[in-house]
């Protein structure tokens, strides 16, 4: 099965815009994929990454259920969050031309700029290999709470 195929099945939808598979399990499924800043519609995409693998989804969900988000935002330090949302935007700003002129995706991780939104968003982007202090939190708890092995490790790549 070709990624845009699984990816759609992993989703439970076709995908809206182009994306290519930043991490995979180490049987190669998709776990992490890296969107492109635009849907085919032309429509601004502020989630650079996303959490595609069925098992991390329902597990970070769980995590989110249990009040991960404000645990979370409890925990670690407002600046280092604020920064990874910086470091994300930068990232995810360098893949639109420079002479671009229409609406733009705004934003750090999960499209916001304070806080923390979406554990999911935070996973992702730590994953795949972003300096990301929540998504690295979000990790820790769920392999503590042997919620999940994760199979992959930030930055694993293609």
């Amino acid at each position: 099965m070709d990624d845009r195929a699984r990816v759609a099945q992993l989703l439970g939808r076709e995908p809206r815009g182009a994306f290519d598979v930043a991490v995979r399990d180490p049987l190669g499924d998709p776990v992490v994929v890296r969107n492109e800043p635009f849907l085919a519609d032309g429509t601004p995409m502020p989630t650079l990454y996303y959490l595609v693998s069925e098992e991390l989804v329902k597990a970070v969900s769980r995590l989110e259920a249990g009040g991960g988000v404000r645990r979370a935002e409890a925990e670690i330090d407002a600046d280092l969050i604020t920064a990874a949302h910086a470091r994300y935007e930068a990232e995810r700003n360098t893949a639109i031309d420079t002479a671009y002129e229409g609406p733009r995706p705004y934003g750090g991780v999960g499209g916001t700029r304070t806080g923390v939104k979406c554990l999911h968003a935070h996973v992702a982007y730590s994953l795949a290999g972003g300096d990301d202090p929540i998504g690295r939190w979000a990790l820790v708890q769920l392999e503590a709470s042997a919620e999940v092995a994760t199979g992959v490790h930030p930055g694993s790549g293609k």
